[in-house]
């Protein structure tokens, strides 16, 4: 795909042409490096936006996580220490694919638990309708209750 006029080939997505928000001044120098910046930055959710990765968005904040990325390579960090520092610091929310946790677990099969038992609840419910006795009627004694209390008013 040929890139979009004006616009530096690195600042272009090969797959579908869109520009991404990464700045000429954020670039690296070393080729590697800015491989792996570009790579973490994907998978960072911009704080602002909320649905866009870091490396996708405009916003002044996503811009600082970048230069925050990119610092911390420039340290030394490993990919997982940089994913690491930018948790501890904004927390899993930033991730756009969470870590598997406990809290992850939960929220995923929540759903599905409150729905097996409201289906167990309503099943239990039924089955219990089922065992009472349905009503046959007045008794014997209940019907004469009834006419003498008619005759008594008249009906």
């Amino acid at each position: 795909m040929v890139p979009a006029p004006g616009l530096p080939s690195p600042f272009v997505d090969i797959f579908s042409g869109t520009a991404r928000a990464v700045q000429p001044d954020e670039v690296l120098d070393d080729p590697a490096l800015e491989r792996r910046a570009r790579a973490l930055s994907v998978g960072l959710r911009c704080l602002v936006c909320q649905n866009q990765s870091i490396d996708d968005s405009d916003a002044a904040l996503a811009k600082d996580l970048r230069v925050l990325v990119r610092e911390r390579l420039e340290a030394g960090d490993s990919d997982e220490a940089v994913i690491d520092y930018v948790v501890a610091r904004y927390g899993e929310f930033v991730l756009l694919k969470p870590r598997l946790s406990f809290g992850t677990i939960v929220l995923w099969t929540a759903p599905a638990a409150l729905i097996l038992a409201g289906a167990a609840f309503a099943l239990y419910s039924a089955r219990r309708h089922k065992r009472e006795p349905a009503s046959i009627g007045l008794t014997a004694d209940e019907e004469s209750a009834v006419e003498r209390t008619l005759a008594e008013r008249g009906l």
